[in-house]
């Protein structure tokens, strides 16, 4: 039944809002890029950072690589908490470099299990982070659980308000076909709906595409 439950959320959500298009991004790079920017924040002011370092020149590997930290932070200074991002996606940069001789291919080739080890060992990337990148930029089957996925699927009573990253994972993982093009639209649609309808404060539960569920 719970199986059935994660589907049908699927379909009506797809079936209210259409197809979403995430990730936003021209290249993997800048879905990596992105990735970081976007903690604590919203799209809009990653948009502007991005934006600034398209046009300073900066939206490369190498480019990014050679900036000093003082001055990547103030190109990513629209996106919040800039001095921390800028040292993260550093860390970033320098665990491509250190471990894959700063070939970016390389990386996005590895498999998931030490792709996302990989990730994990940078100082700054956590699971959400880490698994944008390996689903968005790497293409691999991995669901991004965030704060919204939380919030939707326990007021939902299809997982505990407690329940950590990994356990929610695993959960659509069991559920769900191993498809990142599912996982990239599903999540959106998450997104979508937490903004418009499920909110934290104020939640619209009456003219939800979810009521009923």
């Amino acid at each position: 039944m719970t199986e059935n439950k994660f589907k049908e959320i699927y379909t009506l959500l797809h079936d209210h809002f259409g197809p979403q298009g995430w990730w936003p991004g021209d290249s993997p790079f800048e879905i990596m890029v992105g990735a970081v920017l976007t903690q604590n924040t919203n799209w809009e002011n990653v948009r502007k950072a991005i934006s600034n370092l398209q046009e300073a020149g900066m939206l490369s590997f190498p480019a990014l690589s050679s900036l000093p930290v003082d001055d990547l932070a103030q190109l990513i200074k629209p996106s919040g908490y800039f001095n921390i991002k800028a040292r993260r996606l550093k860390n970033l940069l320098q665990m491509i470099t250190e471990r894959y001789h700063g070939k970016l291919e390389l990386f996005l080739d590895e498999d998931l299990a030490r792709g996302r080890e990989a990730l994990l060992s940078v100082n700054g990337i956590g699971p959400e982070t880490a698994d944008s990148i390996l689903l968005y930029a790497a293409n691999h089957p991995v669901f991004v659980v965030d704060a919204y996925t939380h919030r939707i699927f326990s007021r939902h009573h299809l997982t505990a308000e407690e329940t950590d990253y990994h356990s929610l994972q695993e959960q659509f993982h069991d559920r769900l076909p191993l498809q990142p093009a599912l996982y990239n639209e599903y999540h959106a649609l998450i997104v979508t709906l937490a903004k418009g309808f499920c909110r934290k404060n104020n939640p619209r539960c009456t003219q939800c595409p979810l009521q009923g569920v």
